[in-house]
Formats: structure tokens, C-alpha cells, sequence
């Protein structure tokens, strides 16, 4: 966001639907992994996180940047991320510890925030660190997928696949921490309404 960025209360906008569309494709992906129809369940990755990005363009672009908006995105794609890391270790795709290293960061991110709100304070603006993580980590999930596939399809997709993902969760944790730190400072000033 920018500073020309208007935050709006406004919750029918074109980015607002589509990252509702992106929150309604979750259960469809996990549907399609638990039957074992991973080519679709490529395909609805891709479109999720290329819905990701085009929600955040259109938001800026269009003057639709809104405080639903500001809260539907994220949550898409933490479910997202969630989902299909679940599905993926259930699957024996990835291991165990990828997923609880993700879910690990963002209970701490929870809790961060509950201390966020009973201060006052608003949620913190998206890091583009954390964007980036997202980003990379959202590539990953199909291309492991992918690397159940024969060769050479299925070697790119695992060396691609699992450089997005430990550079995703690099990234997911560095973001972490700059919340955390943003957090400390806020925490240690003035409150929000002397602000």
C-alpha cells in the first residue's frame, strides 16, 4: 500500500470478491488432494496465487483498498497455505516439520496481534517480506506436487519446488520477526489514542 492509498469501509469491491472466490477455492483443493486429482488440484494453486496477486493490483489501481480487503487477503492466504500444507504432509509430499514451522509463525503472529488489539492497536500493515514468502511459498506447493510426477518434469518441479519453499519459509519468519519488532515499538510508545 502507498501512502496515496485510501482505506476505505467499503466491502463490495472487485478485490474483495476475489479473494472470497480465492477463500471458496480452499475447500475445492482439498477435495481434489484428498481424491488424488492432482493435476486440477495444480491448477486451482496457480489460480489462487495468481488471484493473490491480482487482488492487490486491482485493489491499489481501482482505489478499492479496504479494511475487509485489508483482512480477507491475508486470511486467504494463510488457509491456503495451511490447507494445502496439511494436504501435502498428509500425502507424505513434504515433511511434518515444514508444516509445523509455518504453523508455529503465525501462532506467535496470533498472539502478537490479541496483544495488538487489547493495546488498541490496529493489525499491522503486510510486509513485503511476508508478501514475498507468501509468494514463494504459494509457487512451491504446486511444483512438489509436481514432483510426484516422472522425470524430467517431476526432478525440476522437486529442486524448483523445494527452493521456493525453504526460501518461503525464510521469508515467512523474517517477516515474522519485523512484526514482532514493529509490535515491541508500539507497544513501548504512546498509546493509539495519544498518537
Amino acid at each position: 500500500m502507498t501512502q496515496n492509498d485510501v482505506v476505505t469501509s467499503r466491502v463490495l469491491t472487485v478485490p474483495n470478491l476475489i479473494s472470497l472466490v480465492r477463500l471458496l477455492l480452499v475447500p475445492v483443493f482439498a477435495w481434489l488432494i484428498a481424491t488424488g486429482r492432482d493435476a486440477s488440484a495444480v491448477l486451482v494453486l496457480a489460480v489462487s496465487g495468481a488471484s493473490d496477486w491480482l487482488d492487490g493490483v486491482l485493489a491499489r489501481r481501482l482505489g478499492q483498498v479496504s479494511r475487509l480487503g485489508q483482512l480477507l487477503d491475508p486470511a486467504a492466504d494463510r488457509l491456503f497455505i495451511l490447507v494445502t500444507l496439511f494436504a501435502l504432509a498428509w500425502r507424505d509430499v513434504v515433511p511434518w516439520w515444514l508444516l509445523g514451522a509455518l504453523v508455529a509463525r503465525d501462532v506467535v503472529l496470533g498472539v502478537m496481534l490479541l496483544v495488538l488489539a487489547r493495546a488498541g492497536w490496529a493489525p499491522l500493515p503486510v510486509h513485503l517480506a511476508g508478501k514475498a514468502g507468501t509468494f514463494a511459498l504459494l509457487y512451491a506447493f504446486p511444483l512438489l506436487l509436481l514432483a510426484q510426477w516422472a522425470a524430467p518434469v517431476g526432478t525440476v518441479a522437486w529442486v524448483v519446488g523445494w527452493a521456493c519453499a525453504l526460501w518461503g519459509v525464510g521469508l515467512y519468519w523474517f517477516a515474522g520477526a519485523l512484526y514482532l519488532m514493529q509490535a515491541r515499538r508500539l507497544l513501548r510508545g504512546p498509546a493509539p489514542e495519544a498518537v
